[in-house]
């Protein structure tokens, strides 16, 4: 923050947030509650409130100075996920079969922490420079390729609220509490969903010499799959191929008419991103025709690879490092072969995503979960992370516009 600073995030509010929104999720697209508190929220604290964007998503404005300074772009996600919760805590959720297993509840909390306290020191301090903050609170992370941040982009989020640079966090289970990691380029994988249906001639088991099974290219394929990466893949460069469901048949005597495979395919380069998908088409139309059958395939591609930019990156290494010590600030962290739909933000404007230290997912109410990662029925957020998050999330926003960079167009 800036030298003469003195505002510091309100930690009961924000955990008192954090919980509330926790006991009552919502899936992607469905955040009513959670965007009206968000929106409430903002409107309270003196921004220019704009909400139904991409139906949930909900934008907050806050401008000062003359019309000249920077536009920067925060952003938090606010979905849930359909997992029944398990954690046995105060604040678990009271909806059946929905949870914020992935801590989008401590994202919007932090924002929302961050927000008050730069809307505290807008008016008691002043914030430095000139400029614009676009605080973006977005539906639908969870929701694979639909979702809800290029859902934002389609509804005109960039044209209306134009950004010179974005920034995101997520928060890491395993991670010390207080800690931030940062990597520039390449920090998360793409997402592709591949259904690969082998047709064949179905008939009797006792008979196979008048069908033809398709059961045996799907096989193949399988095994096969990891030759890509194993012989198409430069091996330094980090590429996934998981079959996550095989179903054929539906009795041990008959020979099915199709087997179905579905694949999970994740990778840190574009071009390796296109090998896969030619050589996995390749592969399983010539498995199905070396059996005497034929394979539909249906390929989406769902996020992209989530590329962190220099500029932004190294601004956000330097804040984090100024502010907590060398100790605290990993960088370069290791790339992530999980997505984020942030991702299609950061193809708009330059930005960094970066990760916040989620301890060991420990609680002092006396019900120790133990160690788990996200999309847990286990998983809780933890609430420790939330002050240093937020503070750094104003430090980085000082930062930015204390630079005097002057708008790009």
């Amino acid at each position: 923050m800036t030298a003469h600073s003195t505002i510091t995030p309100d930690i009961d509010q924000m955990q008192a947030c954090r919980r509330h929104i926790h006991q009552h999720p919502e899936l992607g697209f469905e955040e009513f509650a959670t965007s009206q508190l968000v929106a409430e929220r903002l409107e309270e604290w003196g921004y220019e409130v704009h909400t139904g964007i991409a139906t949930t998503g909900v934008v907050g404005v806050l401008r000062w100075g003359d019309n000249s300074g920077p536009r920067l772009g925060l952003r938090a996600d606010m979905d849930a996920l359909p997992i029944q919760e398990e954690t046995g805590l105060p604040w678990a959720s009271q909806v059946p079969g929905k949870m914020h297993a992935c801590g989008h509840d401590g994202h919007t909390a932090i924002l929302l922490g961050a927000a008050e306290a730069l809307a505290r020191q807008h008016r008691e301090q002043g914030l430095p420079g000139s400029g614009t903050l676009n605080l973006i609170f977005q539906p639908a992370e969870e929701l694979g390729g639909g979702g809800g941040a290029k859902c934002m982009i389609e509804d005109g989020l960039f044209e209306r609220f134009p950004c010179d640079a974005l920034f995101a966090l997520h928060n890491f289970p395993g991670k010390p509490v207080g800690h931030l990691c940062f990597r520039e380029g390449a920090f998360m994988a793409s997402s592709d969903t591949v259904t690969l249906t082998f047709i064949g001639k179905g008939g009797h088991g006792a008979l196979p010499q008048l069908a033809a099974d398709p059961t045996l290219p799907a096989a193949a394929t399988v095994l096969a799959l990891q030759s890509i990466v194993g012989r198409n893949v430069d091996p330094n460069l980090v590429s996934v191929i998981s079959v996550g469901r095989m179903q054929a048949g539906t009795s041990a005597n008959i020979i099915p008419n199709s087997a179905e495979l579905e694949l999970s395919v994740r990778t840190l380069d574009p071009e390796v991103r296109d090998t896969l998908e030619r050589r996995i088409h390749t592969l399983a139309e010539s498995q199905a025709e070396s059996f005497d059958c034929r394979c539909e395939i249906d390929y989406v591609r769902g996020y992209p690879v989530l590329i962190n930019a220099p500029a932004e990156t190294q601004l956000a290494i330097d804040t984090a490092r100024e502010m907590f010590g060398d100790e605290r600030v990993e960088a370069p962290t290791a790339p992530l072969t999980g997505s984020e739909d942030c991702a299609y933000f950061l193809e708009e404007v330059p930005g960094c995503y970066f990760i916040v230290g989620n301890g060991d997912n420990g609680h002092d109410e006396g019900l120790p979960l133990g160690p788990c990662s996200v999309h847990n029925p286990h998983y809780d957020f933890n609430d420790d992370c939330m002050g240093p998050a937020a503070t750094f999330v104003m430090g980085l926003v000082s930062r930015y516009f204390s630079q005097g960079t002057s708008r790009s167009e």
